[in-house]
């Protein structure tokens, strides 16, 4: 049996060279195909990250196995050794703080995707659109027991960037008080949603999936760190299989998922 798996594995190798590819990129391909890609993504991606894996999956390229979370929960994670082959962050901290123990593939490591901040109401709230700037009341929108759902911004990306955006508006000390931290940005999206909270900030792409919410504002660009997703091989894992991967990601099929749910490809 082995003598037989040996002898399909070269005749492979043998039609990919008479194709024009080499022995190394052909072998490579193979064993990724029969290899099982480990991505962790943060919590914003899982929509189009699921779709892009089932995709790769279908072009026989290997099978996706995914763990979303906060960005920051996956940085541990893969930091006290979870398992994984991919890792991408809605940040460049947490992925920052990964490439100085050593926990990725630096070689590998690209800024993929691009995001903006929103301003959101459950869909059958009273709020209307409303500028989004230094002269916004956001306690008074929140009336006298409401709270703003939003990531933690002791650690969750959205909710970082969101309080630093609040900061530059001279928003965040009329409502730091009135939060409502949540794991991460779905968490924030889904409190909304069930109309615990009468105005969350999460990013676009969060808003764009839900009907069950409304964008009421847009936070102005200048008024936070560009939103980068990087992403990168994560070091002692399958690194064939995850470049490969990390190149489909990068690929205009992957590129159209992620267009169709609000992400600015880079």
């Amino acid at each position: 049996m082995k003598s037989r798996m040996c002898m399909l594995f070269w005749f492979t190798a043998i039609l990919g060279v008479l194709a024009g590819l080499d022995v190394e990129t052909v072998v490579g391909r193979t064993a990724a195909a029969q290899t099982e890609v480990v991505v962790f993504a943060a919590a914003s991606t899982t929509n189009a990250v699921t779709e892009i894996g089932d995709l790769f999956a279908a072009r026989k390229l290997g099978t996706v196995t995914t763990s979303f979370a906060s960005s920051s929960t996956l940085a541990k994670q893969i930091a006290s050794g979870a398992p994984a082959d991919v890792y991408l962050s809605a940040n460049k901290k947490w992925m920052d703080f990964l490439e100085e123990k050593n926990f990725i593939d630096k070689a590998t490591r690209v800024d993929l995707l691009g995001n903006r901040i929103v301003l959101i109401a459950p869909s059958k709230s009273s709020i209307q659109a409303l500028e989004v700037n230094g002269k916004l009341d956001l306690a008074a929108l929140l009336g006298s027991e409401g709270r703003l759902s939003m990531g933690d911004p002791d650690h969750v990306p959205a909710g970082m960037y969101g309080k630093k955006a609040m900061e530059s508006l001279n928003l965040w000390d009329k409502v730091k008080d009135r939060l409502a931290p949540m794991k991460d940005v779905r968490a924030a999206l889904v409190l909304v949603e069930r109309a615990e909270a009468p105005l969350g900030q999460v990013y676009a792409t969060d808003a764009a999936i839900s009907n069950k919410v409304r964008v009421v504002g847009l936070f102005p660009l200048d008024s936070h760190p560009p939103i980068v997703y990087p992403v990168a091989a994560v070091a002692g894992g399958k690194i064939s299989g995850a470049k490969l991967f990390l190149e489909f990601l990068r690929s205009q099929e992957a590129r159209a998922i992620f267009e169709k749910y609000g992400f600015n490809v880079r």
